[in-house]
């Protein structure tokens, strides 16, 4: 890798890492002062909107070659995250303060900070095997959760609030169904859309703590 592409990517991932830390420290902050899990958006909600919007230069890292993950499946989880955070979270005040926000937030905090930490270590070839690990396992348990009780339950706590202040209506003018028909329909194919994701982790999983495995040996 070119010394100025090796210095952008590290830049790059540890201020992610740095960021989401951040945003997870203000999240357990809130709930330790507060013993409650209703604070999390207005603790870190917008610098995680920040955050997720500058992720999008992951999709391009991938398009460009830049790094060897390809377009489709970074696309597809930014894509996700962004729907969640700009287009219902962000827009609907009676949903910020839900207990599934608390479990999105720190579901997403605590997997951006593993990920990033490992990619700007392997970045300088400094990743102890314990952050690889770490990396590739605990998706196994804290995606479905991220998932399920977080993102798809507060899509759904936030239909009638959708259907009450005709959200996005002037961007379905004109079509045939509206965005509240849009959210019903994706919460009905989410659970195929994460599948698709959540298996490809695992074929990660199998295929770098394999090569680890195999380090040891040698």
């Amino acid at each position: 890798m070119p010394q100025l592409s090796k210095l952008y990517l590290v830049t790059y991932n540890s201020l992610q890492a740095l960021g989401w830390a951040f945003a997870l420290s203000r999240i357990l902050s809130s709930f330790v002062t507060t013993k409650s899990v209703n604070g999390a958006y207005s603790a870190a909600g917008e610098l995680i909107c920040f955050l997720q919007k500058v992720a999008f230069l992951e999709v391009v890292h991938g398009a460009i070659g830049l790094v060897p993950s390809g377009v489709v499946h970074p696309l597809l989880q930014w894509g996700g995250r962004i729907h969640f955070l700009l287009a219902v979270v962000h827009l609907i005040d009676e949903v910020q303060e839900l207990p599934s926000v608390f479990i999105t937030f720190f579901v997403w905090t605590l997997t951006e900070v593993i990920r990033y930490l490992h990619y700007t270590l392997n970045c300088i070839q400094s990743c102890p095997s314990w952050i690889t690990y770490l990396r590739y396992t605990v998706f196994i348990v804290l995606y479905p959760i991220g998932v399920a009780p977080g993102e798809m339950w507060l899509m759904y706590q936030a239909l009638p609030f959708v259907k009450k202040k005709h959200l996005h209506e002037d961007l379905f003018d004109g079509l045939p169904f509206s965005y509240y028909n849009f959210l019903q329909v994706l919460l009905l194919c989410y659970p195929f859309l994460w599948l698709k994701l959540y298996l490809h982790m695992f074929k990660q999983r199998q295929s770098k703590l394999g090569k680890h495995h195999e380090k040891k040996k040698m």
